[in-house]
């Protein structure tokens, strides 16, 4: 089992992430002594920050540690999707970044997805079949997916993380850090199918 103070962790995330879902897994995972870095696609390195969405309006910056274009994963353990409406909708018409999580999920890595990212699983084509949840808004596009939707805090099938909304942010974390220290889920594929 990996320990996560060796861990290195992917966010990926463009203007308009809910800045809770990509801050807080940034600082507890950070605080837990993994490596955290975040990604953005070319567009967001000019001003090397993206804009989060506090709620109604918007929040906080976030520095961005690399253009997409730039991951490895073979470089990390685990990759983080922050939800909002605007962040997973942008990423999704961005073939590197779906590329990515594809990258990640067939090399058996962890990937976490909350809120509205769940819609880049299923643009990655990984949904299918696959229990999971999602922000209540969008449980007809994941079910439409072929996703086995539950309305849980968070739902695991061999790595692949999910969580519904900011108020699940604590378990969210804490089961990245479980499955990341679980290692490969190599296997998941045809275990889960």
């Amino acid at each position: 089992m990996p320990d996560i103070k060796q861990a290195k962790i992917l966010i990926m995330a463009t203007d308009g992430f809910e800045q809770s879902e990509l801050m807080v897994p940034q600082e507890k995972l950070s605080d837990a002594g993994a490596t955290v870095e975040v990604a953005a696609p070319k567009s967001r390195m000019k001003s090397g920050k993206i804009y989060g969405w506090d709620e109604k309006d918007w929040g906080k910056t976030v520095s961005v540690d690399k253009d997409i274009e730039e991951v490895n994963p073979a470089d990390y353990d685990a990759l983080v999707l922050p939800g909002g409406q605007i962040n997973p909708d942008k990423l999704r018409v961005e073939p590197k970044a779906i590329e990515i999580i594809r990258a990640f999920y067939s090399s058996g890595k962890t990937v976490a997805a909350i809120c509205h990212a769940p819609w880049l699983l299923i643009e990655a084509g990984i949904i299918k079949g696959k229990k999971c949840t999602s922000y209540h808004s969008i449980k007809t596009d994941v079910i439409n997916a072929g996703g086995q939707w539950r309305d849980e805090t968070v739902v695991t099938d061999y790595g692949l993380i999910t969580s519904r909304n900011p108020g699940d942010l604590d378990a969210f974390v804490g089961k990245i850090i479980e499955e990341v220290r679980e290692g490969s889920h190599a296997g998941r594929r045809q275990a889960a199918e």
